[in-house]
């Protein structure tokens, strides 16, 4: 084998491995390619997600001003349940001595 053939075969060989390279590519774009019925669809899926994000969002404000809300109105609740409860009591403990000042008083006479 001379060096003209050696060249000549040398260049086929690297043509047959350019072209293969250039078949194994077109092949697998050709496959991996997504439609654009596709991109449509995963653009609706991406508006919709992104839709319920922000009512999620909205959702998760509103609760936590409703959990504040209540927490203010339980406090509010608990406090005037305190004050009658201290009210009661105090009516308790006069209904109480004031048994007792008629009980003595009927007695003394």
């Amino acid at each position: 084998m001379n060096r003209t053939e050696f060249i000549i075969v040398t260049a086929i060989i690297l043509f047959v491995a350019f072209a293969l390279g250039w078949f194994a590519h077109w092949l697998i774009h050709r496959f991996v390619q997504v439609a654009g019925s596709d991109m449509d669809e995963l653009d609706k899926m991406a508006q919709a997600l992104h839709e319920a994000e922000e009512t999620r969002d909205q959702a998760m404000t509103y609760l936590q001003q409703r959990e504040a809300e209540m927490s203010n109105q339980l406090q509010q609740t608990e406090a005037e349940l305190s004050a009658a409860m201290d009210g009661l009591r105090d009516a308790r403990q006069e209904a109480g001595e004031l048994r007792a000042y008629i009980e003595r008083v009927q007695q003394g006479n």
